[in-house]
């Protein structure tokens, strides 16, 4: 049964690792620049996949020329836009539940791509599983507490859903030429690349590498040297996450994996409950299991444009 559903398995599983790092990230976040952290990920995540496939598929990594415009598109927009949306959301001061449920939208994104530009038959089920994950994300965050609203933030959280939506959608067109592991190499690569530019290395805070940061909530007498936490960022919340994201894309549509992919908030919740002892409410375990259902209707819907 499992090799039935093996696709859907690797984008849970990719959306649990993106959401224990979530909690990671809040830690580290302390202590540097959403922006630096980005740069380090990607840089880190690179070179370590880089040398792995290099030495495993060097073949795997060749572009012809006419793709490489293609593949640096995907890289610069499918990986390091998502971020800089995201975090200039957050720096305009929009709460991060709503930025979370922004970014979300990139199913429905995804699916009006399909239908208005391939002109893809889209089922009316994919629209309601859509639409209930939505609503249950909106629960979950509780994005009615604490809104505020600023233009160029909002902007920047809808253009971070859309290059989500690019990066799902390229994952899987350009999956059929290559191997997933190729396709992040790229993709962060071009990314780090692109954060390279916007950051010079040579500022980086190298502090961070040595500071002792405490792990808060439920392990709150316990600390971590920053480059330990750094280094789980990069390897279980970068690289092997997008490893089984890519992947899964590969085995099921993107429509499909985009709206499984709503998961990481739901899991990202239950994880900040446990290790931070945050709390969760009944409108919130609602949302949750609403969110379920949406993902369970989605992954039971065909359509004939992926």
């Amino acid at each position: 049964m499992l090799s039935w559903h093996r696709g859907e398995l690797y984008v849970v599983l990719g959306a649990i690792f993106f959401s224990l790092s979530g909690v990671i990230v809040t830690l580290v976040l302390d202590h540097m620049t959403a922006f630096r952290l980005a740069q380090i990920r990607a840089l880190g995540a690179f070179s370590l996949l880089f040398l792995i496939t290099f030495i495993q598929d060097r073949s795997s990594l060749k572009a012809e020329r006419r793709e490489i415009p293609t593949l640096i598109f995907y890289g610069v927009v499918g990986y390091a836009m998502v971020q800089l949306g995201y975090f200039i959301s957050i720096s305009r001061g929009i709460p991060l539940s709503l930025v979370s449920i922004l970014e979300f939208t990139a199913p429905v994104w995804i699916v009006l791509w399909i239908k208005f530009v391939r002109k893809g038959w889209v089922s009316n089920d994919m629209w309601v599983a859509i639409a209930l994950c939505l609503i249950g994300l909106i629960l979950v965050a509780k994005v009615w507490q604490g809104f505020t609203f600023d233009l160029i933030g909002i902007l920047s959280a809808v253009g971070s859903a859309m290059s989500l939506a690019i990066y799902f959608l390229m994952s899987e067109s350009q999956g059929a030429k290559r191997s997933a592991q190729a396709m992040v190499v790229w993709g962060i690569g071009v990314a780090g690349l692109f954060w390279l530019i916007v950051l010079p290395i040579w500022n980086f805070p190298t502090e961070i590498l040595t500071t002792q940061i405490n792990l808060q909530g439920r392990f709150s007498d316990y600390s971590a040297p920053g480059w330990l936490l750094i280094a789980y960022i990069i390897i279980f919340g970068t690289l092997v996450p997008y490893l089984l994201v890519v992947a899964g894309i590969r085995l099921i549509s993107a429509s499909k994996s985009s709206v499984i992919g709503m998961l990481e908030a739901v899991i990202g919740g239950a994880f900040a409950w446990v290790w931070l002892a945050q709390s969760w409410g009944v409108i919130q375990l609602l949302g949750g299991a609403i969110v379920l259902v949406g993902i369970y209707i989605a992954d039971r819907t065909k359509t004939n444009a992926k």
